[in-house]
């Protein structure tokens, strides 16, 4: 059975933090919805109700055009090893760019942070656990490294000049504010 929670209690932090992949999810007023794993150490929990999340380069910039027309996210976090749960944040969120003045403040709450793209910080309206009973078990073996190995070969002009090829629109077009003031 599903319980609600209006803030993350130190139960759900030791469960969040326990948990090596999450799942974020987005959509815009109109288009294509966005669900995408995520890994690394990309997730820090500011306080019970406010969480941030490094949005490292990646194939395409969907969340960030998605915060600019709706600000709603949900993050997901799924038990693959040992007792089965569920445990889902639901809030509203925005986006951090390198240019903003609070960037270098927060970027230091990760430890490796070559190819941030962005910061996306979150405040917390909802916490929902469930059951996980259909969520199957998996052993975890460890984060890849092929996304630092990549970064680190591009460089950083690489990896603007990645930004600007790749990452300037969604998959519908909508721009996502990367280079924008």
């Amino acid at each position: 059975m599903g319980k609600t929670y209006p803030e993350i209690s130190n139960k759900h932090q030791a469960f969040i933090q326990a948990q090596q992949m999450f799942f974020v999810a987005t959509a815009p007023k109109g288009g294509h919805l966005n669900l995408s794993p995520k890994g690394l150490e990309s997730l820090h929990i500011i306080n019970s109700n406010r969480v941030l999340w490094l949005n490292y380069t990646g194939s395409s910039n969907e969340t960030a055009a998605h915060l600019r027309e709706d600000d709603r996210m949900t993050i997901m976090f799924c038990a693959f090893e040992g007792d089965p749960k569920i445990l889902r944040l639901y809030g509203h969120a925005r986006t951090i760019h390198p240019r903003d003045d609070d960037w270098e403040t927060l970027l230091r709450h990760f430890p490796d942070t070559a190819g941030a793209r962005q910061l996306i910080e979150m405040d917390v309206e909802l916490v929902h656990t469930s059951c996980g009973f259909g969520v199957p078990l998996y052993s975890y073996t460890g984060q890849r490294d092929t996304l630092t190995r990549w970064i680190e070969k591009k460089g950083e002009e690489g990896i603007t000049q990645y930004w600007t090829d790749r990452n300037v629109q969604s998959l519908d077009g909508k721009p996502t504010g990367i280079f924008e003031d």
